[in-house]
């Protein structure tokens, strides 16, 4: 991982009491507002953050497989979804399919994702900061932002404006 994407995560790693802070300040907030802040921070944090440079997603963090997730994967790899279930799926303590093992079995050492067009919707939509109702899914903003540099980048942005 880039040395700067990792002073963006350590940087709120050290600061859980303003995430805390910045979390219930969005919930307080109209929420056409704040979809439009976070999709507009979002939109600059990828203009400077490449996930290719990253994927600590993909190294610590399994996504959650739908069936029709199960199905289109195992599909094109040729196997039977109960096969594909067998060798790499387990299930997790909120009765979820994920990956049996991180990092994911589909990265590859160049950080691409040898999946990548048929992923699975959680990796799509990761790290949902470009999804409507933000203020929806919040806690999981929550858990994102000490693991995606560019979560933590809007944060970082939201916290300098409220203090502005």
């Amino acid at each position: 991982m880039k040395p700067e994407y990792l002073s963006l995560l350590e940087q709120v790693n050290k600061q859980p009491k303003a995430i805390k802070k910045t979390i219930e300040a969005l919930k307080k907030m109209r929420k056409g507002n704040v979809d439009s802040l976070i999709h507009t921070l979002h939109d600059e944090a990828f203009e400077s953050i490449n996930c290719l440079e990253c994927a600590n997603c993909c190294t610590t963090t399994g996504p959650l497989l739908t069936h029709k997730d199960i199905d289109r994967i195992a599909g094109h790899l040729k196997l039977k979804p109960t096969q594909f279930i067998n060798k790499y799926l387990r299930v997790d303590e909120d009765n979820d399919y994920v990956f049996k093992t991180m990092p994911c079995t589909f990265l590859g050492a160049n950080n691409y994702c040898s999946i990548y067009e048929i992923r699975p919707k959680a990796c799509r939509e990761y790290p949902h900061t470009n999804r409507v109702n933000q203020q929806g899914i919040l806690s999981i903003t929550k858990k994102n932002v000490t693991l995606c540099p560019a979560v933590a980048q809007i944060f970082i942005k939201i916290e300098s404006r409220m203090k502005s």
